[in-house]
């Protein structure tokens, strides 16, 4: 039987916890999927969300999400594998959270971060939470070289479109990560806030310097082009808009790559 050791509790404090049940841990979030396969062997990980096997909603590679037993979330399914712990989203809904409980399972409920220090202070939540602060550490610190590079003179004015034609506004850890690369985010500026879609007429009178979207070849990425035929076009792979954490390593590295290009 596995045992989780210091469980950071989500009021702050932090005690052992004792394994009981079928063992292991059982994700429910994605994002925390991401953080669980760089922290522990995967003998511990008895499931992980279903959504890290989708190729839209995942952010770990589909071979590697593949490797392991995933579940739609259902509390059914969860309790079923008498997990020590569960990791799960801050949306979770109130019956789910309610069958947990009185289930007995010890349960991390995350947020979804919208800064670097914020995301940051999860990855050290779930290491603690699993027993692997050191690989927590590590993760952070990688995130730190990340980050840490000034970026360039001048900002150009990019849109970074997360799925279809919906745009990256401001608000968000993707947003503060174009910051950080060195690009305006175009979408804020025009006073879009977290997530949404654009209307044409503003983006042909105002059009950004880049347009940022994931690879495709979908009618509205050829709608942007024929509309803004002066802006520089780049890709973003869909891997690296979902969560912070770990993927705030290649996602940096990816927008520093796409803002040395610009001029």
């Amino acid at each position: 039987m596995k045992r989780i050791l210091p469980l950071l509790l989500l009021a702050g404090c932090s005690q052992p916890f004792a394994s009981r049940g079928g063992g292991g841990i059982v994700s429910t979030n994605p994002c925390a999927d991401a953080m669980l396969v760089r922290m522990v062997s995967p003998d511990r990980i008895a499931a992980i969300s279903h959504y890290s096997q989708e190729a839209g909603a995942t952010s770990i590679p589909l071979a590697v999400a593949r490797r392991y037993r995933a579940t739609a979330g259902t509390a059914e399914e969860v309790i079923a594998l008498k997990p020590d712990l569960v990791l799960a989203s801050s949306f979770t809904q109130g019956a789910t959270r309610e069958a947990f409980a009185a289930a007995g399972l010890h349960t991390v409920y995350l947020d979804s971060p919208v800064t670097v220090a914020a995301s940051k202070a999860q990855v050290t939540q779930v290491a603690e939470a699993v027993g692997a602060p050191a690989r927590g550490r590590a993760i952070n610190a990688a995130i730190d070289r990340a980050v840490a590079d000034a970026p360039p003179a001048g900002r150009p004015a990019a849109l970074l479109y997360i799925a279809g034609d919906l745009v990256n506004g401001g608000g968000t850890l993707l947003d503060a990560l174009m910051t950080r690369a060195g690009f305006a985010n175009a979408a804020a500026t025009y006073g879009l806030a977290y997530t949404g879609t654009l209307p044409a007429e503003l983006l042909v009178a105002r059009p950004p310097d880049v347009v940022i979207a994931p690879p495709g070849t979908s009618r509205g990425a050829a709608l942007r082009r024929a509309m803004l035929p002066g802006a520089r076009f780049a890709t973003f792979d869909r891997r690296l808009v979902n969560c912070g954490g770990p993927t705030i390593v290649p996602a940096m590295a990816r927008l520093r790559a796409i803002r040395a290009g610009v001029s």
